[in-house]
């Protein structure tokens, strides 16, 4: 969502680099380049004019006029900044003194509510909360339905005694709801309201009277992150109409210039809570304002990334393969296909890698990342044998016939992914021996990528200047072409670049988890 915005900033302080003092002029001309790019970006005009105004301020001020570095300094003010326009702290859900804590959805027809109230009860399912979904959305066709299958998927109760459709009463319902989850023991109550195609009278009367039945202990408003300043605009309408305590952002995976995401805190006040950022249960996150703010400034999202390797990878299964190279043991096939699932669990890898540092000018790489690889592989490794799987040296010509026909690959693919398997051992093999963190060669990511001739110096060669982006770095040291590689992951698929973050200073926590 914010892709045009972070170039256009990137763009702008390109230019400060290699000053070693910034002039008035430099600061307006840089001030001037982030009013248009936020205002590009659809950032509502107040919230432009205010975040202008301090960043020019601070900037002409002796924190900068002192500093080593000034470019980078005017880049940390901005960063700050951009923090306070996203909400300042991370806000989390209030909890009642006496269960269960009461959460109240509101929002426009279509905004996602009822998709959302599945994805907030499965994060508080996986905390181990025991939520209760509440069908009071009554007005939308189906939409009760739709709330029933979305809680089987997510695995948590729904109390829905009306069938919805133009029946029943939500106030009703809602007050039942609280009983029930008392008498039934559940810590959290997600209530689904309806909504409306516009904002109206009726719309607002029936929010209050379901507020009151409810006595939420948060309002939560769901906004379309897609349809920009009308997202602000709906918030004032709903915070002087019934009000509300935090904002729910959906559809933050889409290609809106994401103004409703900087906008909302500086005219309504309220902050952010949580973003939805795709379609399936699991693409829901909390709202990190400082988290996001390095995210548009191609800063990447370490910790967000840490947080999803440890959901995904199990912690007795890195244990024992720590264990395992530490004594030397081959690393397997069925080893590899295990790390390869939990690396899917965390989501894309186009995204995943999105996530480090330094990254921005590798969006076009990183949208060539295809994700089905993953399952390829997955199906050339599950046709050989676990005799196969063991050790590879077994495969001869006729096994990878047969191993590409039951995999639906070709037997080319099948030795692409033979081959690097062989260097991927051969790294993991270093690593027990303390050689550090190996890269996967193929795959996108996670390093490797082309073999190196005996005989010849694996040292880069001299090139004329060093490239200011840590990743881009990684791959003129490596050797390989900037912009693209002809390996794609493991040798399966088309073309995909190969770029080695083991190049770059990941904490100590991702590398573990990685490893």
């Amino acid at each position: 969502m914010f892709a045009n915005l972070s170039d256009r900033l990137a763009t702008t302080f390109k230019g400060l680099r290699g000053k070693g003092r910034l002039s008035e002029a430099d600061v307006d001309a840089t001030v001037r380049e982030i009013r248009t790019a936020l205002l590009e970006a659809d950032v509502a005009l107040p919230v432009v004019r205010e975040f202008c105004a301090a960043v020019k301020e601070r900037a002409l001020g002796v924190e900068v006029s002192g500093a080593l570095n000034p470019a980078q300094q005017v880049i940390k003010i901005v960063h700050e900044e951009l923090v306070t326009v996203l909400g300042g702290e991370t806000r989390t859900l209030r909890r009642a003194k006496n269960p269960p804590t009461v959460i109240l959805l509101a929002g426009l027809q279509g905004a996602g509510k009822t998709t959302l109230a599945g994805k907030l009860a499965l994060q508080l399912k996986g905390e181990g909360h025991t939520p209760l979904l509440v069908a009071a959305d009554l007005q939308r066709p189906n939409a009760v339905d739709q709330l029933t299958v979305i809680a089987g998927q997510a695995g948590v109760a729904i109390f829905a005694p009306e069938p919805g459709n133009g029946v029943g009463n939500p106030v009703e319902v809602t007050r039942q709801a609280k009983q029930y989850a008392e008498q039934k023991l559940h810590d959290y109550v997600i209530v689904d309201t309806a909504g409306r195609l516009s904002i109206d009278a009726e719309l607002m009367q029936q929010l209050r009277d379901v507020r009151d039945a409810a006595q939420p202990d948060d309002t939560l408003l769901v906004i379309d992150a897609m349809i920009g300043q009308d997202a602000v605009r709906t918030a004032e309408e709903f915070l002087s109409g019934v009000g509300f305590d935090g904002v729910v952002l959906t559809k933050l995976d889409g290609d809106a210039r994401g103004g409703a995401a900087l906008s909302v805190k500086g005219v309504t006040g309220r902050p952010i809570m949580f973003a939805s950022v795709g379609e399936k249960l699991t693409d829901f996150e909390v709202f990190h304002p400082d988290r996001m703010a390095s995210r548009i400034l191609d800063m990447g999202d370490m910790l967000t990334l840490i947080e999803q390797a440890e959901k995904a990878f199990d912690a007795q299964e890195t244990e024992r393969m720590a264990a395992k190279m530490s004594k030397g043991e081959d690393f397997t096939l069925d080893d590899f296909l295990k790390q390869m699932q939990s690396i899917k669990k965390m989501g894309s890898l186009g995204k995943i890698m999105g996530m480090l540092p330094g990254m921005g000018d590798m969006k076009a790489q990183l949208d060539q990342i295809d994700d089905r690889d993953i399952d390829r592989i997955a199906a050339i490794i599950q046709s050989m044998t676990p005799a196969e799987r063991h050790d590879v040296k077994v495969l001869n010509g006729s096994r990878r016939a047969r191993i590409a026909k039951g995999a639906g690959v070709t037997v080319t693919e099948v030795n692409g992914l033979v081959d690097r398997f062989v260097q991927a051992q051969k790294m993991m093999k270093q690593m027990g021996k303390g050689g550090g963190m190996p890269g996967m060669p193929g795959m996108p990511g996670f390093g490797g990528g082309s073999k190196k001739s005996k005989g010849k110096s694996s040292a880069p060669k001299a090139k004329k200047g060093r490239s200011g982006n840590p990743a881009k770095r990684a791959i003129e040291e490596s050797g390989a072409p900037v912009g693209g590689g002809t390996g794609s992951m493991l040798g399966i698929g088309g073309d995909t670049p190969v770029f080695d973050p083991a190049d770059l200073e990941l904490p100590p926590e991702l590398k573990n988890l990685l490893g």
